[in-house]
């Protein structure tokens, strides 16, 4: 695409909210272990350990990885394709941050409690006017935030 963009005036994409959203990661075992214990989102879809081969080349898309079910209907994806030697930067192009949202300021404290329990670091609730929020990191240092809106 080269040159400006120029808005459309007769149409502009409709959307009803996320379908889905997958990361990339460096380890799925680590990833899965840390994602579970956090949030707990079911599994949508993963690759059976005993599937043959046509059910590989059917599911190609996971990429080895797992798609959970979130809350509200999107799906939250990992895919295990990054060197180890590769590191998160919000400053590059790409991803600045993932923020699921929570019910209300409690739910971010029970939060910040529950990371706590697990020993994982994060920045404590933060009043941002507009709503409050909880940041911390996974394990390959890809920022997530919990969000509750101003009540």
């Amino acid at each position: 695409m080269t040159g400006p963009l120029r808005r459309s005036a007769t149409m502009t994409i409709q959307t009803t909210g996320y379908a889905h959203v997958r990361i990339t990661v460096r380890d799925i075992a680590r990833s899965r272990e840390f994602y579970d214990s956090v949030f707990g989102f079911p599994v949508a879809v993963e690759l059976p350990a005993d599937a043959d081969e046509a059910t590989r080349e059917q599911m190609w898309f996971l990429f080895g990885g797992v798609i959970y079910q979130i809350p509200g209907g999107a799906l939250f994806g990992l895919r295990p394709m990054a060197p180890e030697s590769d590191t998160f930067d919000e400053n590059r192009v790409g991803l600045d941050h993932l923020s699921f949202s929570v019910g209300t300021v409690a739910d971010l404290e029970a939060a910040s409690a529950h990371l706590d329990s697990l020993s994982i670091k994060h920045e404590g609730v933060k009043d941002i006017g507009m709503g409050h929020l909880l940041e911390f990191r996974d394990p390959d240092g890809i920022a997530l935030e919990l969000f509750a809106p101003a009540q």
